[in-house]
Formats: C-alpha cells, sequence, structure tokens
C-alpha cells in the first residue's frame, strides 16, 4: 500500500499545479485519493450527469466531447478533467461536456470536498483550473461560431447520404429490423416500386413496436410513418435543421423535383459539417494510430480548404489548413515512431521548413524538413534518428504530403544535425554562399519547430538570424536571387506565355510571381533582424523602415495575397477535375479585370525588383 502512495506522490510532484503545493499537504494528499481502471471507449462523465470528483490521468486517454459530441480536447497522461463541475459557477452543477477513454487508462480521482479543501488554502490551485475552464468554455463558443457559419452555406447534397437503403412496404417489422442491424444504419426509406411511401427509424421500432407489444411479424406498413415530409438536394442544411427541430424529427429523406429518391440526412449527418471544419480535422488525426488509417490525411486536408476556397475564402485562410493540418500529420507520425522505437536517447526537435515552415502551404506542396539534435548525441544514437527520420518522412509520403524532390528532409543526413553542427552549417553557408549553400540557407530562415523540444530548434533559428543582420555579402546574394525571379512581362508590359511545349499558353504564377515576393520579404526581415516567418507578418513587420517603404510593403502585400489567390482557385479546379495541381495558368482563361490585376501584380514585383538592383548591385557579386 505505502508503494502505491509512494507512487502516486512522485506522479503529482510532477503534475500540474500539484506540483507546487507546500511538502506537507503534498504528502497528505494520495491517501485521500482513489484509482480506476478505465477501459477504450467508456464514457466517464457524460453530458448532464453530476460529477463530484476531479480526475488525473495517470495513464492513457480521454477525449473531451462538447455539444452534439464536437471534439474539445485530447488529454493524456499527467493532464485533468471533471473540474468544470468543482471551480467557479460550475459548483454544484451537471457535467457540461462528455470524457470518454480513448485508451484503456488509469485514472486518479479526488473528491470535491478534498479539492476544495485544497483550493480554498492555495488559491493558485484554484486559479489554475478557473483558468482551464473557461479556455474549454471559450472553445465550445468558437466551434459554435465556426458551425453555425457553415450550414449556413451548405447544401444538403454536400453532406447527405446517397444511395439509402430502401425496403418495400410488405416486409415485416423484422425484416425490417434485421436489415437495419445488418446495414448499420438508424434509418429505412420505405418504399413502392421506385416511390417513396413512408420511413422508419429505431425511434419508431422503440415507440411503436416495442412499447406497446407489436408482432415482430406486423406488415411494415402498419407502423412506418407514412408520406414523410422531405427536402431537395439545394436546401441549405440550416434549413434541415430547422425543420427536424420544428417537426421533432431526426430524418430527413432527400428527393429531387420529380419525387426521385435521392439520399437521406440525420441530424448527426449536419452535425459532421464541424469534420470538415480544420479544427476537427487536426484533433481527428490524433484517433489515427497506423500508417494506413493515415493514409490520404493530406488529400483530406486538402478536400477542406478547397470548400473554404470555392466558398470564397482568402489565401490565407486556406494556407492555414493546409499548414495545421500538416502539423497535426506530423506530430502524429513523430508519436507513433516514438511508440514503435521507444524513448529518444537524446532531446530533438523536429522542424519543418520552406512553406510549411512559413504556414504558406497550397495544394501543390511537397514536405520539406529537418532535425536538430541536442549536442548530447553520440554515434550510437545515429541508428535511432536515422529510423525515426524514415518512418516519419515516409509516413508524410504515404498520407499524401510527397517526398521533397531536392531531398531537404530529415531522412537526409544532411538535414539531421545537432544543435551545434547546424550553428556551424549555416556559419558556413552566410560567409561564402554557393549556390546550393544559398538555397539551404534561405530554407533555414523559415524553420519552424513543431514536435519535440522547441526550445532546442528556436536557439538554433535566433543564432542564424542574429549572424543574418550583418551578412551584407548574404543579402546582396539574396537580393540577386529575388530578382532574377522575373515576372512574366513583356516589354510593353503584356503577360508573356509560353509559345510551345506541354506548358503552352500558360505562365507559371509562382516562378516569376509569388516566389519573388516571398524572397523579397525574407530578405529585408533579415536586414532588420526580425525573426517572424510568414511572407505577410515579415512585411507588415519591415514596412516604413530602411528595408522598404510602407507603401511598398502594402503593395507587395496585396500583390501576394492576389496571386496566392488565384493560383489557389486555379488548383482547386485542376483538384475537382482529378488532375495534378501546379501553378502554370493560361490567363485568357480568367476573365478581362482578373487578367488586369494580375499584370498588375508583376508589374508591382518588377518595380520592387528594380528598387533591389539600385540598393545592392545584383549580379556584379564576385
Amino acid at each position: 500500500m505505502k508503494a502505491e502512495l509512494d507512487d502516486v506522490l512522485d506522479f503529482l510532484n510532477n503534475c500540474e499545479p500539484f506540483a507546487h503545493l507546500p511538502e506537507d499537504t503534498l504528502r497528505e494528499l494520495p491517501a485521500t485519493m482513489d484509482m480506476h481502471y478505465v477501459r477504450r471507449g467508456e464514457t466517464i462523465i457524460a453530458t448532464g450527469q453530476p460529477n463530484e470528483q476531479l480526475y488525473l490521468i495517470r495513464s492513457g486517454a480521454v477525449d473531451v466531447l462538447g455539444p452534439e459530441d464536437i471534439l474539445l480536447d485530447r488529454r493524456d497522461a499527467g493532464r485533468s478533467f471533471g473540474y468544470s463541475t468543482l471551480v467557479g459557477d460550475g459548483v454544484n452543477q451537471t457535467s457540461g461536456y462528455t470524457m470518454i477513454a480513448v485508451e484503456d487508462s488509469l485514472l486518479i480521482t479526488l473528491p470535491k470536498a478534498e479539492f476544495q479543501r485544497i483550493a480554498k488554502d492555495n488559491p493558485d490551485v484554484e486559479r489554475f483550473y478557473s483558468t482551464q475552464s473557461r479556455r474549454i468554455s471559450a472553445a465550445v463558443d468558437q466551434l459554435r461560431e465556426n458551425f453555425s457559419g457553415e450550414i449556413l452555406r451548405t447544401k444538403i447534397s454536400e453532406v447527405m447520404v446517397e444511395d439509402p437503403i430502401c425496403i418495400s412496404a410488405g416486409h415485416s417489422i423484422q425484416e425490417a429490423a434485421q436489415l437495419m442491424h445488418q446495414k448499420r444504419v438508424s434509418s429505412l426509406l420505405v418504399t413502392e416500386g421506385e416511390t417513396l411511401k413512408g420511413i422508419l427509424t429505431d425511434r419508431d421500432l422503440r415507440s411503436r413496436v416495442l412499447a406497446v407489444g407489436v408482432d415482430p411479424h406486423t406488415a411494415l406498413s402498419e407502423i412506418m410513418t407514412e408520406a414523410p415530409r422531405t427536402i431537395t438536394p439545394d436546401t441549405l442544411a440550416f434549413e434541415a435543421m430547422m425543420l427536424m427541430a420544428e417537426y421533432s424529427i431526426h430524418h430527413l429523406p432527400v428527393v429531387d423535383a420529380q419525387g426521385a429518391i435521392q439520399g437521406i440526412v440525420s441530424t448527426p449527418d449536419i452535425m459532421r459539417l464541424l469534420r470538415h471544419d480544420p479544427i476537427y480535422l487536426t484533433a481527428d488525426l490524433s484517433r489515427r494510430s497506423t500508417p494506413e488509417e493515415l493514409r490520404d490525411s493530406h488529400q483530406r486536408a486538402a478536400q477542406v480548404a478547397m470548400r473554404f476556397i470555392d466558398r470564397g475564402a482568402s489565401s490565407a485562410e486556406t494556407s492555414t489548413i493546409l499548414s495545421t493540418a500538416a502539423d497535426a500529420l506530423c506530430r502524429r507520425l513523430a508519436v507513433l515512431a516514438e511508440e514503435e522505437l521507444g524513448p529518444p536517447p537524446v532531446p530533438y526537435a523536429f522542424v519543418v521548413l520552406g512553406s510549411h515552415g512559413r504556414r504558406e502551404m497550397g495544394f501543390a506542396s511537397d514536405q520539406d524538413n529537418a532535425l536538430v539534435i541536442s549536442n548530447e548525441y553520440r554515434e550510437e544514437h545515429a541508428e535511432y534518428f536515422a529510423a525515426f527520420s524514415e518512418k516519419v518522412c515516409h509516413g508524410l509520403d504515404h498520407a499524401g504530403l510527397v517526398l521533397c524532390p531536392g531531398d531537404m528532409m530529415a531522412m537526409n543526413p544532411q538535414w539531421r544535425m545537432t544543435a551545434s553542427q547546424w550553428e556551424d552549417t549555416f556559419h558556413q553557408w552566410v560567409r561564402a554562399p554557393e549556390p546550393d549553400a544559398l538555397l539551404h540557407a534561405q530554407t533555414f530562415f523559415d524553420f519552424r519547430p513543431i514536435y519535440g523540444d522547441e526550445e532546442l530548434a528556436n536557439a538554433v533559428h535566433k543564432h542564424a538570424v542574429d549572424m543574418a543582420v550583418s551578412a551584407r555579402r548574404m543579402h546582396a546574394h539574396l537580393a540577386t536571387l529575388a530578382a532574377t525571379r522575373e515576372p512574366p512581362l513583356g516589354f510593353f508590359r503584356g503577360l508573356v506565355v509560353e509559345r510551345s511545349g506541354e506548358y503552352v499558353n500558360t505562365l507559371d504564377i509562382k516562378k516569376g510571381g509569388t516566389a519573388a515576393i516571398v524572397q523579397m520579404a525574407r530578405l529585408f526581415a533579415l536586414t532588420e533582424g526580425i525573426d517572424l516567418l510568414g511572407t505577410r507578418e515579415r512585411l507588415e513587420a519591415v514596412a516604413g523602415t530602411k528595408a522598404v517603404s510602407q507603401r511598398g510593403a502594402t503593395d507587395l502585400i496585396d500583390a501576394f495575397d492576389y496571386l496566392q489567390t488565384t493560383s489557389f482557385k486555379h488548383q482547386s479546379r485542376q483538384l475537382h477535375a482529378g488532375d495534378t495541381p501546379d501553378y502554370r495558368i493560361d490567363p485568357n482563361s480568367l476573365p478581362r479585370m482578373e487578367r488586369e490585376h494580375l499584370r498588375d501584380s508583376f508589374h508591382i514585383i518588377k518595380a520592387m525588383q528594380s528598387a533591389l538592383a539600385t540598393k545592392y548591385p545584383v549580379g556584379t557579386i564576385a
């Protein structure tokens, strides 16, 4: 028994906020606690249920679900739940959330009375849990806000179940129940030939059959809902929800103008609109445990982003969706790799680079990443980090985020080094930049840790930025690189397209467009010692400095946003058509005003490149 109490005490010593309690209070605490084992899938607290204890997760994982089973958070070892009924306005109220074990879990519980005694004597405990409770409540409000906007714009055709399960009215109740069980559905459409005659739901079976003792061999037509209310594929999800609420029903058949059955929609189908929200998308990845389950995850993220683009979202919103989903995918693969290989022998950080590092991913982005390993690294650790990198990089490729054609990935030993090795390598890149070194150096500035020891990686990045501020030679090389990405403008400022070959009549909107702006923004930020990563953020930060005027920065931001949005719309159309996305656009496919905007954007870039050539002797660097 003493050994168990000592084990709990050790756990509390490393668990917020208990680690900061007075020693005497902490030592008394384990004796007031109980331990419970729950299996995966078990509901620990249900919405509306009273709760009289605080739960601490000793091992395993628990999901916190909000209204309509919206996933709000996943909590693992060392974290708590159940406190919303113990602190603040939640005292003596029922739980507003459902907690479900998503792994076999060992839970430590603290009774409400003991919790409140400790909180009263130690205000930091009360403050800690009150803050946590407000944060999860704010998450619910945000999800509700996102959900409301989505259902106002979505048609039923986008969420309905096509080819619904049908049965003829002459079958028995028992046959219908067996079919529902076999197909794992909660409703059947009852038909006569091709005509919809009625609907049978699981609620009908409970209230009209089991509750009143109807013979299961009775004909289905006796208990079905005849002439059910229907909607069309063009009905808005919002309208469908209003109908279901008004008539207290949970299923609506979907028919076309001629009455032909097109599908069926249920309340959960509409609620699953949230699963097309990036918040759900990234949280859902944490439920997947094998490479097979993660397969095509990046494509699913692209489909979400396409929905946003199709509805007028900005390029920044779209990039954020893709980048956030890619972050979550990388982290999940890193966790799975560690579970298979064991804990890392020394600290490390997995970092993303390029457009992913800047949070500016597009539909045609590939993976760029690296490892920063602690200086405690020894040669015997090489096998672990090589295997780890292979698993993550190939896992990303398997999930749809393709391998970098330039091999700029952690599974390449050149992109898997210790912190001091990275600093030494970068010093060489800065002091004597060759073409390849320059490419690596500029990518290194778009450097963002997403898993592991982030402080380790951030220290390396800061070292690089600090070194680059005074590296005038490198500035000139970067200016040359930015100026050589010429916009596709002719002598009379007309748009220049390919005259032959695979890309005839198209221009590359990235090569002489967005890429040039990215290069300039990076250069301006480095000369000012600014360690921001995003192109817009960099330009906003340097506007009005020695690097660039306020007007120049604003024009570049406008051009960047327009070119990004244009390329994303183009790529979305390609993906809808089943084609591989690229940056090759036929200007003649755009409306006249959009062509004018395209030309104006390129002209802004050209003017800024001319200014660079004046400031830096572009092309004359020895």
